[in-house]
């Protein structure tokens, strides 16, 4: 799956990383709002569905090689961390969807967990 895909299945708005989205593969998703079970648990290029709204978001993405991030809730990064992000080179999104409805979007679409 692209992260292209991504949008139409989460009603996402594409927030940083439209030149990207065509060729970054996802392959596993992880929904979480705590960053030590991502540390733990994460791996194989995920994509992050998460409603936390932090720096240390990016930091963790970074970390583990998360090339997509989704924002739940309807929650949207603010100017540092979209900037960090680009700095980072990872794509961000935001869907109106609570997580445990956008990770059952993409399970159902055949997105597999990463844990």
């Amino acid at each position: 799956m692209l992260v292209r895909d991504l949008i139409p299945l989460l009603d996402a708005e594409l927030i940083y990383g439209s030149d990207d989205i065509d060729i970054r593969e996802i392959h596993s998703g992880c929904g979480s709002d705590m960053m030590s079970d991502v540390l733990a648990f994460v791996k194989d290029q995920p994509v992050l569905l998460t409603g936390l709204c932090n720096p240390q978001v990016i930091r963790t993405a970074e970390m583990m090689d998360i090339m997509c991030l989704v924002f739940v809730r309807g929650k949207r990064p603010d100017e540092k961390m979209i900037e960090l992000a680009r700095e980072r080179g990872i794509c961000l999104l935001a869907t109106p969807h609570t997580m445990f409805t956008a990770c059952g979007i993409l399970y159902k679409a055949g997105l597999v967990g990463g844990a």
